[in-house]
């Protein structure tokens, strides 16, 4: 498997990788919640910065998860 990693990847590349993942679960997003983003905003935004090459994709998850995860 190819390396996901900003460095490693266009930005063309990295808009793909985001595209195939939200898709995986078989229908896009639209208004699903399936990934239980509920009141988390839009989730192909969330992985703007990623797009854009500003954090990597592991940064991000764990960004949301903290905020997600009330201890």
């Amino acid at each position: 498997m190819k390396s996901i990693l900003i460095k490693d990847t266009t930005r063309e590349e990295r808009e793909r990788i985001v595209a195939q993942a939200l898709n995986a679960c078989g229908g896009g997003c639209g208004t699903c919640n399936g990934c239980d983003n509920l009141g988390g905003g839009s989730v192909d935004e969330i992985y703007r910065p990623y797009i854009d090459g500003e954090k990597e994709i592991a940064e991000i998850n764990a960004e949301y998860r903290r905020n997600l995860v009330r201890g």
